[in-house]
């Protein structure tokens, strides 16, 4: 079954994170501050009001500020502020009812159609009409028949903007109807409103609070100016917008009067709207894989502090070459995702970072770009590019570096591919701005990177959409922008796990082409041991944030020294010849821990067959005995020396006894 976190923890995780938003916007916790003071004061007015609404003072008509009167008084000798904050509780409950309608039924609506596609035709026909439809009219139509019902109005207000709010969610809702862990979903039986409520409606939530902080704004302005206009609670009734509309008609011998009510609802207004916008920030800023310029000065900061603490360089690396030492990468708060990660890559050669899902490999690329997501960050280490730490890197010296020096080659190639543009327009664009040439020149350009990557056909593929090629062509093109800017290290992400065996022999022939020739260095991440054998120089095998070995590829791949080397190579079909294939595949029994789980000691012993009391204590990297390798295992050469093998877990004891004592002799 897909797992769903319950109904409270969504919400409690939906609370942590608004506030979060709200607290790191100045303009959103001032107007946080403001409404929650309004909506305090007016839900306890008649507990502290100096005066009733109605209480006349015909010897302060009119008056400004004084000692008994704070805010003066209007035409009728009433005190202002009793009436401002009388008022308040009515006119901001109303204008939540705006809310409630038409964020409310904008949703459901917007869920309804996500679900069907002939709902959809029917529902966005009728929210056709309705934007058509003169909402100024339907509003003063309502009050001449029903007369000044205001949360009647305010509610029929809120219908009529549901159609705008609609058409905002609607988007939004179909894109999450098409992941795939809603058609997961759909396969564990879950029928179309349990997918919406459990899957839909959450990744929805920022979207909603936005909007709802704007219709509040806009109800609050409506409400006023029908108040103005004499379409208000009835007389001697106080409202903001009556208010404003008396203090018009003294506006020449009575200017204060219009001070204090429109300054109210105009810091109001704006305080909905500043919550609004620093919700909407919040939500574009981690639609993205790159956090915002805010979150990255402060993780600049954070890194150069981590960078004058470690300890000094003693050699700086030559040109070319990249040398990672003691990488620490984790989530703000202090939960560690990778640790004390070092590893070197010549210019020319190629490192495979291998390990299963969330042994922090993609992290540890992403920090080598300055690319990890919002609320990660590096916490220790360097990254020595060029005499340059990256990790200690600024906004601006990361674009001085990205696609030009480090380039990144996605899992996905679409990822890095706009559907709206021509791949000639994308790539033409990218080689303009990397390499400061005029149209032209990056015409001509473009057209040599797509055969240089192989596309035989390129002044065609030049005119196509991402969308109209295939996705061993839409990588190729992907691996061309990558080279747009002449890199000299490109990083890549699994760049062939997507793809058919065929395609992907051919791109890992492409990349061996491009070092041979140009000399660039390639960081590949990959769970694939063949991948390895076939393009690598050099491999680091990580698990659970670790390093565990570290070497020459063939050396690695002909005499592992940790467990869970051993135990990746008896996985895989490609490492075992066809005489000696075993009747089953060796697995490895459990999966990789959480980092909030990961032990002091090897954190690998939990799932080692040759696990002992020496292994629950931290184990730093040690020379393992083939070259310049490393490995983190106390008894490395212990089973180098005994010759054992990785055996398949659900294998009986006495059979597995023979297996190892086979492989001894």
């Amino acid at each position: 079954m897909i797992p769903t976190l319950p109904a409270t923890s969504r919400k409690t995780a939906l609370t942590k994170l608004s506030g979060h938003r709200l607290i790191n916007s100045p303009a959103g916790l001032a107007g946080t501050l403001w409404l929650s003071a309004i909506i305090i004061a007016s839900l306890t007015a008649a507990w502290w009001l100096p005066y009733k609404t109605e209480d006349q003072d015909f010897t302060a008509v009119l008056s400004g500020p004084t000692a008994a009167h704070w805010l003066g008084t209007d035409e009728l000798g009433r005190d202002i502020l009793s009436r401002i904050f009388a008022s308040a509780a009515e006119t901001l409950g109303t204008s939540f009812i705006t809310v409630i309608v038409g964020v409310g039924l904008g949703t459901l609506l917007a869920l309804a159609a996500a679900n069907s596609q002939r709902g959809e035709g029917i529902i966005s026909r009728v929210t056709e009409v309705m934007m058509s439809l003169p909402g100024t009219v339907i509003i003063l139509a309502i009050v001449g028949a029903v007369g000044t019902n205001i949360p009647l109005i305010m509610a029929i207000l809120g219908v009529l903007i549901s159609a705008g709010i609609y058409r905002v969610i609607l988007g939004q809702a179909k894109s999450l109807q098409n992941q795939l862990y809603v058609d997961a979903a759909k396969v564990d039986g879950l029928g179309p409103f349990a997918i919406s409520v459990r899957h839909v409606l959450p990744g929805l939530a920022t979207t909603i609070v936005v909007q709802s902080a704007l219709i509040f704004a806009v109800g609050l302005l409506i409400q006023a100016g029908l108040a103005f206009i004499g379409f208000g609670p009835p007389l001697p009734q106080p409202s903001w917008g009556g208010m404003i509309q008396s203090a018009s008609q003294h506006v020449y011998d009575a200017p204060w009067l219009m001070v204090p009510t429109g300054v109210v609802l105009a810091l109001t207004v704006l305080s909905a709207n500043a919550i609004g916008n620093a919700l909407g920030k919040a939500a574009h800023a981690t639609a993205s894989h790159l956090p915002s310029a805010a979150i990255r000065r402060k993780r600049a900061g954070q890194a150069v502090a981590a960078a004058s603490a470690a300890p000094p360089v003693q050699d700086a690396p030559e040109a070319g070459k990249l040398s990672v030492r003691g990488l620490s990468v984790g989530v703000d708060g202090g939960t560690p995702l990778v640790t004390d990660v070092a590893f070197d890559v010549e210019p020319g050669t190629v490192l495979g970072l291998v390990g299963e899902s969330g042994c922090g490999k993609t992290m540890t690329a992403l920090s080598l770009m300055g690319l990890l997501p919002t609320g990660v960050a590096v916490t220790s280490g360097q990254i020595l590019w060029n005499g340059k730490n990256l990790a200690a890197a600024t906004d601006k010296d990361m674009d001085a570096i990205r696609g030009r020096d480090i380039a990144l080659i996605s899992q996905e190639p679409m990822r890095a591919l706009d559907p709206m543009f021509t791949v000639g327009y994308q790539l033409t664009s990218a080689i303009r701005r990397l390499r400061s040439v005029g149209e032209q020149e990056a015409a001509a350009e473009a057209l040599s990177l797509l055969e240089k990557v192989g596309i035989v056909d390129a002044k065609r593929i030049l005119k196509t959409y991402p969308h109209q090629i295939s996705g061993g062509m839409a990588q190729r093109v992907a691996i061309a922008l990558a080279l747009s800017g002449n890199p000299r290290l490109l990083v890549a992400d699994e760049p062939t796990t997507a793809l058919d065996v065929t395609v992907q022999a051919e791109i890992l022939s492409l990349l061996r082409s491009l070092v041979k020739d140009t000399g660039m260095s390639v960081v590949m991440v990959t769970h694939d041991l063949g991948v390895v054998a076939d393009i690598c120089d050099h491999v680091a095998v990580m698990y659970a944030g670790q390093v565990v070995e570290n070497g020459r590829a063939a050396s690695i791949l002909d005499n592992p020294r940790h467990p869970y080397t051993l135990a990746l190579l008896a996985a895989d079909p490609h490492a075992n010849s066809a005489h000696d294939m075993p009747e089953r595949l060796a697995t490895i029994k459990g999966q990789v821990p959480q980092p909030k789980d990961w032990p002091t000691g090897c954190r690998f012993a939990a799932r080692c067959q040759f696990a002992g009391s020496a292994c629950t204590v931290p184990i730093p990297l040690l020379p393992s005995g083939t070259g310049a390798g490393l490995v983190r295992c106390v008894k490395a050469d212990e089973l180098a020396m005994e010759g054992l093998a990785w055996v398949p877990t659900d294998v009986p004891a006495s059979h597995r006894l023979d297996i190892i004592e086979k492989d001894m002799a």
